[in-house]
């Protein structure tokens, strides 16, 4: 566990490292394990950090089976005291983006998502620790990477209009939330070929595809509402090879939604 949060204090800073080496020299100080079973516990690893709120390291996709309750609580405690990977977590999340160009085809399938957590029923595992923070709704917040994530799919809309042979609709391409405001539902209007409006939410963040992202209610209710033109574009990995899948239609049909705020007003007990 205390190898893989280096590993990832070194991925956020830069720094490189070859994970192969690192696991069989892991081995080396364990008995009787293989090298796929030290993979299998970093991809459980991974999954952790994901509902903890911290990023992950991308060769290690989440897997969710394992016993949840101990795992957590130990990687829970040593991420807190871990203050190397804290400030490189911050400075992560923080740091200012600038638009990108994509070069080559960024599009991927959308992500399969393991049937543990899509047939999970709606929990809450408080953690009461005061030094929980959610790094994910930090990075959500970060607006410099939203700008540059949406300004990136204006540029991939225009560009697939353009080599569709429809210059005069991909000149039409708007970047709504900056011209009308971000309370439309949706960031980007675009078309299809023949015409028909494309509604485009774009959720942007620096680490994997795994990654959770936060849905607005208002995005949520547009979604439902032109669910036949609706579509949420997931770019990922965009400060190293900025890459999208998209998930069309409403939200709440492909997504398992978590209530992790409410909006509170008095009222008679």
């Amino acid at each position: 566990m205390a190898d893989y949060l280096q590993m990832l204090t070194l991925e956020l800073n830069g720094q490189r490292y070859v994970k192969r080496a690192r696991a069989k020299a892991l081995m080396d100080r364990l008995e009787d394990r293989s090298l796929g079973s030290v993979e299998f516990k970093r991809c459980n690893i991974s999954a952790v950090l994901i509902e903890l709120g911290y990023p992950y390291i991308n060769g290690y996709k989440r897997r969710d089976n394992f016993q949840k309750r101990l795992l957590t609580e130990v990687v829970a405690r040593m991420a807190s005291a871990d203050q190397a990977l804290q400030d490189a977590v911050l400075a992560a999340v923080s740091r200012p983006a600038t638009p990108a160009v994509a070069y080559g085809d960024p599009w991927v399938a959308r992500p399969k998502p393991d049937k543990r957590v899509a047939d999970a029923p709606e929990t809450y595992a408080p953690t009461f620790s005061a030094s929980h923070r959610d790094y994910l709704a930090q990075e959500a917040r970060n607006r410099s990477l939203g700008r540059a994530g949406e300004l990136f799919v204006m540029d991939l809309e225009a560009r697939r209009l353009h080599a569709a042979g429809k210059k005069r609709l991909a000149d039409k391409v708007e970047h709504v939330a900056a011209t009308e405001g971000d309370g439309l539902g949706y960031d980007v209007h675009s078309y299809e070929d023949s015409g028909q409006d494309r509604l485009i939410e774009v959720k942007t963040t620096s680490f994997g595809e795994d990654t959770p992202f936060y849905v607005s209610r208002n995005e949520l209710a547009r979604s439902q509402r032109d669910a036949e033109v609706y579509h949420l574009y997931r770019v990922f990995d965009f400060r190293q090879k900025p890459r999208v899948f998209s998930i069309d239609g409403r939200i709440d049909q492909w997504c398992r939604l978590d209530a992790v705020n409410f909006l509170a007003r008095l009222s008679e007990g």
